[in-house]
């Protein structure tokens, strides 16, 4: 029986640092300032959210947004169906940050599992957007406000840095984070209410 036991964890200790090395394991992340359409599920303000109330760290789509991506109407859930709730504008009632147009803000990334990153964009709506229908390209200012280049490094557990909020923005908007990711296919996909 101890042998038995002792092979068991070998092996699970053999499979898991082949998939390291193999560079698949798992690199999650999401935004809480401002805080994220996920983690508002996460942490139970925003109920009736599906799978992503256990897993706010795993909105993972296609990267080469805007030109690629997820399509759109699926941008807040990255292009992932299990997190469709993302994408549902609720009658435009998600809750907002409130921010301030022209000013400095600290955008903040929570990180279960890093990975080598390429860089961190930031788009917002445009004025005049419907808040009432799910998140697409022509519904964001065609250039981020904020690119913050990360050289291909590793990002720590959080990571903060600084930006400044759009000016001649009011009302509700939406933020859309997106962390591209340097070593994969892939990019994380963040959607944050905001209140001017």
């Amino acid at each position: 029986m101890r042998h038995k036991i002792g092979t068991a964890v070998v092996a699970l200790g053999v499979a898991g640092v082949s998939l390291l090395a193999t560079g698949s394991a798992s690199s999650h992340g999401y935004t809480d300032s401002p805080i994220s359409r996920q983690k508002l599920c996460a942490n139970g303000t925003v109920t009736n959210c599906g799978n992503i109330q256990w897993e706010p760290q795993s909105v993972e789509g296609p990267k080469g947004f805007p030109s690629g991506g997820p399509a759109d109407g699926r941008i807040c859930a990255g292009g992932n169906g299990q997190f469709a709730q993302l994408d549902d504008p609720r009658g435009g009632n998600w809750p907002a940050t409130r921010v301030t147009g022209g000013q400095g803000y600290t955008f903040r990334w929570q990180f279960t599992a890093r990975h080598r990153t390429t860089d961190f964009k930031y788009y917002i709506t445009k004025n005049g957007w419907n808040r009432n229908a799910p998140l697409t390209r022509a519904a964001l200012d065609p250039q981020p406000f904020l690119t913050v280049p990360y050289n291909a490094q590793q990002p720590p557990a959080t990571l903060s840095h600084q930006g400044t909020i759009p000016a001649g923005k009011t009302g509700k908007h939406l933020i859309l984070a997106v962390w591209t990711v340097a070593d994969t296919t892939n990019a994380f996909y963040a959607c944050s209410d905001v209140q001017f």
